[in-house]
């Protein structure tokens, strides 16, 4: 069996022929999940996972989901990888995705999404950290998702130990963009029809970022998962994010793992090598994984077990480094 829980799922289920019960006692964690309503109405959908006792939790992960994606599918397993590692973890649906309200998959402002996200991960955090005060708290993302927790990380400096950026989107690669000069005219429609679903982009994303077939087939089997085109005021939101966080990268400080397959062709490879270079963090890391794909938890067992071997060290190291720090700190404030 692979380090990674996506070695028990198969082509149509996440949990492969376990409930999700099972599943989870397989892997010694606890689940649980709840609704919140945010101030615009809308019911949003949020869950955690939890390593069973007797184990001690050594820090928190916070975990931010990407365009058409959810925290239900993939992500889950994902989450639950971080859980058995001995990580209370949490993750949220964005609006318009999984079990969350909105309007399908449409983003017309990324700053409500990024305040859901505040909201949740700040609730979460305290309330975890009442019986453990100094456990660590890490955001991790993929995709989309990278751009809202460097949002985050950007509004909330200070608050979290580290950041792991997995196939981030700060900047759409060329091959998958819109082709010329339909991305110039995205202001017009976005503004006229925006959420008319008329852009075209190269390639259906689950075919462009998952290697293996049968993860492909898994990735479209989510009853949750809109294959459609994205809406005009998103595609024109997503390329507006992407060039405003381009110019804010020296402003990143914080602790900076960034994991990227070299075979990416939705996320630009060269946007995060360029915030590797330019960010401001004193503690930062870039991976590139020769010849793997935008999802790399689609890659072969090997391959993905290789990836989150290095995500979890990453992890492991930090969490201990940051322990260490707030002990001290303590210590020294009430010396």
């Amino acid at each position: 069996m692979g380090l990674h829980p996506i070695s028990d799922a198969d082509e149509s289920n996440p949990f492969g022929s376990l409930s999700a019960d099972e599943f989870y006692a397989k892997h010694s964690v606890t689940h649980s999940s709840a609704f919140i309503t945010n101030p615009r109405g809308l019911k949003i959908f949020t869950q955690w996972w939890s390593p069973l006792p007797p184990a001690r939790p050594i820090g928190i992960v916070a975990v931010v989901h990407g365009f058409t994606g959810e925290s239900s599918w993939f992500l889950q397993l994902t989450s639950i990888l971080f859980a058995k590692s001995g990580y209370i973890t949490c993750a949220i649906d964005h609006q318009g995705h999984g079990f969350s309200d909105g309007l399908v998959a449409h983003i017309p402002d990324i700053n409500p999404v990024v305040d859901d996200c505040i909201s949740f991960f700040d609730d979460f955090r305290n309330r975890n950290r009442q019986e453990t005060p100094d456990l660590p708290c890490f955001l991790y993302s993929e995709s989309l998702g990278g751009a809202i927790a460097l949002y985050i990380s950007l509004r909330q400096r200070g608050v979290w130990d580290g950041l792991i950026l997995n196939g981030a989107m700060c900047g759409i690669s060329a091959k998958f963009k819109p082709p010329w000069p339909l991305e110039h005219l995205l202001f017009v429609v976005a503004n006229l029809i925006p959420t008319w679903r008329v852009i075209p982009t190269r390639g259906s994303i689950p075919d462009v970022s998952f290697k293996e077939p049968w993860k492909r087939k898994l990735a479209i089997a989510s009853p949750r998962r809109t294959v459609a085109r994205p809406r005009a005021a998103t595609a024109y939101e997503l390329i507006r994010v992407c060039n405003e966080l381009q110019g804010r990268f020296e402003e990143v400080e914080v602790p900076l793992l960034i994991v990227h397959g070299g075979g990416d062709v939705v996320c630009d490879q060269a946007c995060v090598e360029e915030l590797h270079r330019r960010a401001s963090s004193g503690d930062k890391t870039i991976k590139i994984y020769p010849g793997m794909w935008h999802q790399m938890v689609g890659e072969s067992e090997e391959d993905v077990d290789l990836v989150y071997g290095d995500i979890l060290t990453w992890l492991k190291t930090r969490s201990e480094r940051a322990a260490e720090r707030k002990r001290e700190s303590r210590v020294g404030g009430g010396a």
